[in-house]
């Protein structure tokens, strides 16, 4: 009996110990990448392996974590995760915030909203949640008026008043950066348009602000992982440690806002 009991605690000790040194998985894209990266470097001095893994496209994060590939990512608010869940029928929650993001409408061409012409094409994020926010900047910029109450999951169809007919063209969200060249105006996402270095990301004529909290990107799991050890330790080091703010600042300048801080 006593050889058994020992054994026994013997294996549950061994497979606590396997589990501590397994890696956790975070799925990021390049917009986020590094400030994370700098708070794995943190974990792996405190003893918690981290594997990031980065994805080209804001639809793989989602498939790999409801697939199990991955323990948690770390891209997305809560209306493109609602959005994904009702497309997808992923089982996927909210672990923890993480930053909110300035969005800013730019122009190459012209200088102030008054100069651009009728007609004037507008290049605008082609899902159903990011395109939603860059009509309600147009009607911030009251180049468009919608319907009362739309909020962020506008469509061009709650338009109501367009006085200059804009054309607006949807394009995909991390693509929107290469529109800069070509309509005469683009929703833009500082944290790309500094990753092309093409041109000044604070230059928008209009950012939206950062009292949408709604906007806040989330760290998002199964809900079976939601007492993971591994998963508190790791956002505690990413909101809290120095370097990681060092690498935000690095990242977004002052266009970002941490959203555990609101």
């Amino acid at each position: 009996m006593l050889k058994q009991t020992l054994l026994t605690l013997a294996i549950g000790l061994f497979t606590l110990g396997a589990h501590a040194a397994d890696a956790l998985k975070i799925g990021t894209t390049a917009a986020f990448a590094i400030p994370l990266e700098a708070a794995v470097a943190e974990a792996d001095k405190q003893g918690l392996k981290v594997e990031l893994v980065e994805f080209s496209d804001w639809i793989a994060p989602n498939v790999s974590l409801a697939s199990g590939d991955i323990d948690v990512n770390y891209f997305q608010h809560i209306p493109f995760l609602e959005n994904a869940k009702a497309a997808a029928g992923f089982d996927l929650v909210p672990y923890a915030p993480g930053i909110i993001n300035n969005v800013g409408l730019y122009s190459k061409k012209y200088k102030s909203f008054d100069e651009l012409p009728t007609g004037a094409s507008v290049a605008i994020a082609n899902d159903p949640i990011n395109s939603g926010r860059g009509l309600q900047l147009l009607a911030k910029a009251g180049l468009i008026t919608l319907k009362p109450g739309v909020g962020y999951k506008a469509t061009e169809d709650d338009i109501i008043a367009n006085p200059k007919q804009l054309k607006i063209l949807q394009v995909e969200a991390v693509q929107l950066v290469r529109a800069y060249d070509d309509a005469d105006l683009v929703q833009g996402y500082p944290a790309y348009i500094r990753l092309a270095k093409t041109f000044d990301a604070g230059s928008a004529l209009l950012f939206d602000g950062l009292d949408h909290k709604e906007y806040v990107i989330q760290f998002v799991i199964k809900p079976e992982s939601k007492n993971d050890p591994r998963l508190a330790k790791f956002v505690d080091i990413y909101q809290h440690s120095s370097k990681v703010r060092a690498a935000l600042e690095q990242a977004h300048g002052k266009l970002y806002q941490p959203g555990w801080e609101s």
